[in-house]
């Protein structure tokens, strides 16, 4: 459910993208063109910079960027190239074609749409970003960060993943909690489902101040009746990167957090409530590599119906959080 929504999330967000850029003389991409320039290839990404094609279309390198090479969590290299695609005819940019290369060196490639393109051109791009999505894990996130970055575009809020939270009739009450499968930090090094956890148990607390990490014991685990819940879910990234003379290299760790609206988080910026975070903020996570914490950012958020079933918070002796899902949020 959750790799569900984070896909749909990611895939919104980036059709939001170009709703914000102007380019001169827009015309929509039709399905039939959509359909074509898919089979479009770039024999040498390191050398072909601008290729015509049918001698009516051209695949013309992104602003004559380097390419990204993503590095994530797994430790695995990606590497995504975008060039415009233009209609000869009145030089007409209708969209902007991604190619992203494997580790193991396994071709992909998306076509972006022009913001005036029809429903169903993008109803066919959210399809093919979906299918390679389930194959090539957190393409759509990485996507999403590669054109966040180059379009700098604004991030309006997501339509919550495409779901209707009037006629599904969330609750937005005074319940503050997570769902049950969200993961805890114990104390021992391992990770439990919240729904799990029992009083007695040892979990991880963190000084905001010095994110010095101690442990605390577990008094009571706090159980909701099952409601149909309004979920606020966070994707939060760290990126590191490094430009050299022929590529921008980016280490990319992620970590994906859900809970109520109203259920407190301590940012940089302040004290919020979960569905009062803006994107752009930052909050603190664990590195599961090097055991530190550190800052990342809010590049995605969503609401949804999460669906009939009971929410959960943990009740502890000392301090004032606990690490869900690798973030640091606050008790109770």
């Amino acid at each position: 459910m959750r790799k569900l929504l984070l896909t749909l999330s990611a895939a919104l967000l980036i059709s939001t993208a170009f709703a914000q850029q102007k380019a001169p003389n827009p015309r929509p991409l039709t399905l039939d063109e959509y359909k074509k320039a898919k089979t479009y290839t770039i024999a040498d990404p390191d050398k072909d910079t601008y290729v015509k094609f049918d001698n009516a279309y051209v695949l013309d390198r992104y602003e004559g960027r380097k390419p990204y090479f993503i590095t994530g969590s797994d430790n695995l290299k990606k590497r995504i190239d975008l060039y415009k695609l233009i209609a000869k005819e009145g030089l007409q940019e209708i969209g902007t074609m991604v190619f992203y290369t494997s580790e193991t060196g396994k071709k992909y490639q998306a076509l972006v749409p022009d913001f005036t393109a029809e429903g169903k051109v993008w109803e066919q791009y959210f399809q093919d970003i979906d299918d390679i999505n389930k194959v090539e894990k957190n393409f759509i996130l990485k996507l999403s960060y590669v054109l966040s970055k180059e379009l700098s575009y604004q991030q309006y809020k997501v339509l919550n993943a495409g779901k209707d939270m009037k006629e599904e009739s969330a609750t937005y009450g005074n319940d503050i909690c997570f769902p049950g499968d969200e993961l805890v930090a114990m104390s021992n090094g391992s990770k439990k489902f919240l729904k799990d956890v029992k009083a007695g148990d040892e979990v991880i607390t963190i000084d905001p101040a010095t994110k010095t990490a101690t442990t605390t014991k577990v008094k009571e685990l706090t159980v909701h009746a099952a409601k149909n819940y309004a979920i606020t879910q966070l994707v939060l990234i760290a990126a590191k990167e490094n430009k050299s003379t022929n590529a921008i290299n980016v280490n990319l760790r992620t970590q994906v957090l859900q809970a109520t609206p109203n259920h407190p988080m301590l940012t940089k910026q302040g004290n919020r409530k979960m569905g009062e975070v803006a994107i752009g903020e930052q909050v603190l996570c664990l590195n599961d590599k090097t055991g530190q914490y550190e800052t990342y950012t809010v590049l995605q958020k969503n609401e949804h119906a999460g669906g009939v079933q009971n929410v959960y918070n943990i009740v502890a002796e000392q301090g004032s959080t606990f690490v869900m899902n690798g973030v640091m949020v606050m008790q109770k």
